[in-house]
């Protein structure tokens, strides 16, 4: 049950803002595009960092401690 509703709050993050908590202690934010099945890595659009945006990205998943993001 716990994973059926996990895998769904990713289908709800789907091309939606979303805010990435790092463990370096770095907040960014982008658009959630998809993770892969062991959540190794997630696609971010338009991630935007201080050092500007990148078109696309992927984050190591071990490097998120947290993400967030609104539902309508």
């Amino acid at each position: 049950a716990l994973r059926e509703r996990f895998l769904r709050v990713l289908g709800a993050a789907r091309g939606r803002g979303c805010r990435f908590s790092l463990r370096s202690g770095l907040t960014v934010r982008g658009e959630f595009a998809a993770a892969d099945r062991e959540l190794a890595a997630l696609q971010v659009d338009s991630l935007r960092t201080p050092l500007g945006v990148e078109a696309a990205a992927l984050l190591r998943g071990g490097d998120v401690v947290a993400f967030g993001f609104v539902l309508p």
